[in-house]
């Protein structure tokens, strides 16, 4: 059974970090791309990295690229988000999806992504 499932989340002051964990089990994590989405309130879910399988160059959305870094470790069947200098508008429910075997990254998002975790809630507090 595929599972993905991130922890990590909580509340934070502006200018904070915090590390969100995503953890894969019921498959290879190493032959698929990972990426993080996130969706805030009354808002879509929108992407915000990626990384590939093979191919160590992540991949950020502009409002996060230089705050946000992305990072796995297949021994660990784990993708991590290091998020830093938090702001406000980074408030939302985080989640991490694996994308279609054998595709990699699509700029920032997974090509197609297949499986999803239940997601972990960042919140900014300014």
């Amino acid at each position: 059974q595929v599972q993905l499932v991130e922890s990590g989340g909580g509340l934070v002051q502006a200018g904070g970090s915090l590390r969100l964990s995503c953890v894969a089990s019921g498959f290879t994590m190493d032959h698929y791309a990972i990426g993080w989405f996130r969706q805030a309130p009354g808002k879509e879910r929108e992407g915000v990295s990626c990384i590939g399988q093979s191919d160590p160059r992540p991949f950020y959305v502009d409002s996060v690229r230089g705050r946000f870094t992305i990072s796995r470790d297949n021994a660990k069947k784990t993708v991590y988000l290091q998020m830093n200098s938090l702001k406000s508008e980074d408030t939302a429910v985080y989640y991490c999806a694996r994308g279609r075997l054998g595709y990699y990254c699509s700029g920032y998002v997974p090509y197609e992504p297949t499986d999803w975790g239940q997601g972990t809630q960042v919140t900014v507090s300014s």
